[in-house]
Formats: C-alpha cells, structure tokens, sequence
C-alpha cells in the first residue's frame, strides 16, 4: 500500500501528531514525535517524524530535518541500554521505489539484535562484492562536480512547507 500525500490533511503521520489517529508514543518535543512501528522489524522498532508535514528527505526544511535527526540520535541512545539491544540502524525511505510508502518524513530507530526472535530484519545487499574499481572511480568523479562544498541546495529541496 503506497499513500502518497499531497496535504497534511490526508496524512496518518500528521493524524498521530494531532492525536487523532492511535498509536503507542514513546515521546515528542517542541518540533518531533517518536511512536512505535505497527510493522516492526525488531522489538523497539520505531519512527521519529517531524511535526510539520513535509513529503520526503527532497522537502523537508533543514530545521525540521536536524531537530528530527538529533531527536532519533536521543532516543536511540537512551532506549538501546534499556531494550538490551546490541546496536541499530537509523533509516529513511524517500520515494517510492527507495520502499516509502508515508509521504511524510520519518525516521526509522530500529533497535539490532543478535537475537533473531527479537529481530527479524535482514541486509538489504551482500557485502563484499565490490564494484569495478573504475565504474566507482567514474561514478565519485560525477558525484563530486554535482557537489562542491558551499553549494546551494538545488531549487525546492529542505525549504520546508
């Protein structure tokens, strides 16, 4: 199921924020909410969303996204000791084919365990098969004359709405 969202009005996140649609809220702040997963990868999987609805990574101001981020970073620190967790993995999904299927930014916290009762998540690609050394070098060049340091961001990405 993918809900692409155009306005805050027809988005669950913002419908959790508002306290209108359940969920199990671990904690907010001024600017963020942090509520568990309904579709766990691991015991204390959960996601940490900005207040103000923004679509994706592409959208959402630079505040929002530093005040969610060091929100997740708070949160993982405090909850790891707590879950006995081993390790996790901070995590976002913009668009459909990077598998987000909330058009409103968030923040997955998923506690890790050795435990695979306790977690049920798996890598995502094989580690250890490395690329053509000269496909990546080809690759970094591109990607660095996209990105000199001190460069604007391009129009409309993190102005927020």
């Amino acid at each position: 199921m993918h809900e692409q969202v155009t306005a805050p009005d027809d988005c669950v996140f913002c419908g959790i924020v508002a306290g209108t649609v359940p969920c199990a809220k671990v904690t907010e702040d001024e600017t963020t909410f942090a509520f568990l997963d309904h579709d766990p990868g691991s015991d204390g999987h959960l996601l940490v969303v900005p207040k103000r609805h923004s679509a994706d990574l592409f959208e959402i101001s630079a505040d929002d996204l530093t005040a969610t981020t060091l929100a997740a970073q708070r949160i993982a620190t405090a909850i790891l000791p707590v879950l006995g967790a081993e390790g996790v993995n901070l995590f976002n999904c913009s668009g459909e084919a990077a598998w987000q299927t909330v058009f409103h930014f968030h923040l997955h916290v998923i506690p890790r365990y050795r435990d695979r009762g306790k977690d049920r998540l798996e890598l995502l690609f094989e580690p250890g098969r490395s690329a053509d050394d000269g496909a990546i070098a080809r690759r970094a060049a591109v990607l660095a004359a996209a990105l000199q340091p001190g460069d604007p961001l391009p129009a409309g990405v993190g102005r927020g709405t």
